[in-house]
């Protein structure tokens, strides 16, 4: 597993969807390019194979500055372009490439290492996540840390901020320990809206001279702080609208996205003896649960108020990532 930096764009780059990326890079590519101002920005697309509005909107931004200077200098990390290939998220037997930017002794992690070294010798001016999520979600920015640059970077993207610290091991996380640094979640891959919201945002940090730091107010955005995530047991068989299998989720599950929703909501129906018991890790890695989630009569249900984010029907994401994300309003001054 090698990093392949590069000071210019290969021939045929930006002519190129997500998908055929593996016809011009042999793999994950780190590419410097020179703006008016040194500092760059960085910018990160393809961690997740199939979530393809960052590589559009990127190659959209560059190719309108095909003949002039770039206001910015600008590296771009383009992550999994195998797993892009396939339209995948990640190709079986490769790691999740948005887990791996901990330290650590795999391929991998030491690849996204050398990333963070040379992103830090550059004195890099702030970092860009761009994803996608496969359920109904509005766009909105994450951080990792309530500061007040973070904070008004992620303003600049979206008013629905959401603040997270587990999982740790992904890039906005380990970029948040020397730059101002942001996940976007651009709503579901190929919709024009998402990739004309992600290309203004970069347009729009690329003219940045600086990132304001005055505190943001609660008027400015709606902040919320994801405490726990939700996972199935891997030998529970899950089903959406049908009663089949171990677990039965209502269909409409992912509208449920971003609604403060109350005690006693439905999620659906446990059609076997085998769950009993739904996994809800903590930020301290504690099973929870028994706090957030009931079973009565056969149903499954919101035993509290919560809001969830990132619920999906597709049941290969859930394996692979999780369920959904259950989020509690933050209140900040």
């Amino acid at each position: 597993m090698n990093l392949t930096t590069l000071e210019v764009l290969p021939e045929g780059l930006l002519n190129r969807s997500a998908q055929q990326l593996h016809e011009v890079l042999d793999g994950p590519t780190l590419i410097h390019l020179r703006g008016s101002t040194t500092a760059p920005l960085f910018v990160s697309v393809l961690l997740h194979g199939n979530e393809t509005t960052g590589w559009e909107a990127l190659r959209q931004l560059l190719l309108s500055y095909h003949h002039q200077e770039l206001p910015r200098s600008l590296s771009l990390f383009i992550g999994n372009v195998a797993a892009a290939a396939e339209d995948v998220r990640h190709l079986p037997g490769q790691p999740d490439y948005n887990r791996i930017w901990s330290t650590g002794d795999t391929a991998e992690q030491q690849m996204m290492q050398s990333v963070i070294e040379q992103m830090r010798e550059r004195g890099v001016f702030a970092s860009i996540d761009l994803h996608n999520n496969t359920g109904r979600n509005p766009h909105y920015g994450c951080i990792n840390r309530l500061e007040p640059a973070f904070l008004q970077l992620a303003k600049l993207f979206s008013h629905t901020v959401v603040f997270f610290t587990q999982p740790a091991e992904v890039q906005s996380m380990a970029f948040s320990n020397f730059c101002p640094a942001i996940t976007v979640e651009c709503g579901r891959p190929g919709e024009v809206n998402g990739i004309t919201h992600a290309l203004n945002f970069l347009q729009h940090c690329l003219k940045l001279s600086e990132i304001p730091t005055q505190p943001v107010t609660a008027e400015e955005i709606a902040l919320f702080h994801t405490v726990a995530t939700v996972k199935v047991p891997d030998t529970i068989e899950i089903s959406f609208g049908t009663a089949t299998g171990d677990l039965c989720l209502i269909n409409e599950l992912d509208q449920l996205n971003f609604q403060e929703i109350p005690a006693g909501t439905p999620f659906g129906r446990v059609c076997s003896d085998h769950l009993n018991h739904l996994e809800v890790w903590s930020e301290s890695g504690q099973d929870v649960g028994d706090n957030f989630f009931t079973i009565q009569g056969g149903r499954l249900q919101t035993s509290k108020p919560v809001m969830p984010s990132m619920l999906t029907k597709d049941i290969e994401i859930i394996r692979q990532d999780c369920l959904c994300y259950l989020m509690e309003r933050l209140e900040h001054t």
